[in-house]
């Protein structure tokens, strides 16, 4: 199978600044991402597309703002759209969305409620744009309500859904279950957003993953509301480990976050719960006592750290010696 990844920090991700990020910031993370070839990216006010004037987010820049911030990213093979709340929707945001040369608008509404979405997918089609669809707070309809519901929004002309355990509530074999009624339900890409408030964002995901899902919601450094949401960067390494998401440059975004994300969240008060290099060392199967000599050498022969810890680990796991460390080390440079 084939898992594509979504990056919503530039939305959830927003919510741990206010209600969006500053310019200079989506500037800074819309460059990285396209860069490094995430594929989907989702970006813009917290609330969505039209919060800034319906629901009084301010603390973001306007729709306009981010939009012609996005403008120079739109042809570097990612997908970017905004999301939409059913609940403030107007029309006219559609067709600001398509005159942007966005590709998608993500709908969203609690489970249960896609009957005041229906219009707002059809008005999205109308303007040739991708409708996505988010089923918020998942949890409250069972995984064959759910399906349901999704089969009801898929006959109404939607592209994608997304189960969205929008209070990280679900266990793995929740999001399994509901994973599964959704793909027999529906023939449209199926997606899971998972939050980490009991600690269970990755093994939630990867439950998705084995269960079908196409797609996977992240955030760099795990941004999102609450306790947040699978970092973006331990998706990638999961899913590589699983020879999935071999387009996306793993060691472009961990150099990226190393040294510019994690200071440029500093003022925020933001701190990344795992660096990349304990990401690094847990995705190569590196063992922290050899981090000293891994640094020391690719200090000296002027290579990228993360890169080194991979390509030694790939042949000794157990006791790289400095000899094996400075060998690849040279290939490297």
């Amino acid at each position: 199978m084939s898992v594509k990844l979504m990056d919503c920090t530039l939305r959830d991700g927003a919510n741990v600044v206010g209600k969006g990020f500053s310019a200079e910031l989506t500037d800074m993370m819309l460059h990285a991402l396209t860069a490094c070839h995430v594929p989907i990216i989702e970006f813009g006010n917290a609330g969505g597309i039209g919060a800034y004037e319906v629901a009084g987010f301010t603390a973001a820049e306007t729709d306009e703002t981010y939009l012609n911030l996005a403008r120079k990213y739109l042809d570097r093979g990612s997908e970017l759209g905004m999301f939409l709340n059913a609940k403030r929707y107007r029309e006219k945001n559609v067709a600001v969305a398509k005159d942007a040369g966005l590709a998608f608008l993500r709908i969203g509404a609690d489970a249960g409620d896609a009957d005041i979405a229906l219009q707002a997918v059809r008005d999205v089609k109308s303007q040739g744009l991708q409708a996505y669809y988010s089923l918020m707070k998942a949890y409250l309809l069972d995984p064959e309500q759910l399906a349901a519901e999704a089969k009801k929004l898929e006959d109404a002309g939607l592209d994608e859904i997304t189960i969205m355990d929008s209070a990280g509530t679900m266990l793995p074999d929740q999001v399994a279950a509901y994973t599964k009624a959704l793909k027999r339900a529906v023939s449209i890409p199926v997606a899971f957003h998972c939050h980490n408030n009991l600690g269970l964002s990755a093994a939630n995901a990867l439950a998705a993953y084995q269960n079908g899902a196409d797609i996977l919601d992240c955030g760099l450094m795990g941004m999102a509301r609450s306790a947040g949401n699978l970092a973006t960067e331990i998706c990638v390494a999961m899913m590589q480990r699983l020879g999935e998401m071999r387009e996306i440059d793993f060691y472009g975004l961990l150099d990226f976050i190393e040294n510019r994300l994690q200071s440029a969240m500093e003022p925020y008060h933001y701190h990344n719960p795992v660096t990349p290099t304990d990401l690094i060392l847990g995705a190569a199967g590196c063992h922290s006592s050899f981090l000293d000599r891994f640094r020391t050498i690719a200090k000296e022969k002027d290579v990228n750290l993360f890169r080194l810890i991979a390509e030694v680990s790939r042949q000794d796991q157990k006791s790289p010696s400095e000899e094996l460390i400075a060998r690849v080390a040279d290939t490297l440079r």
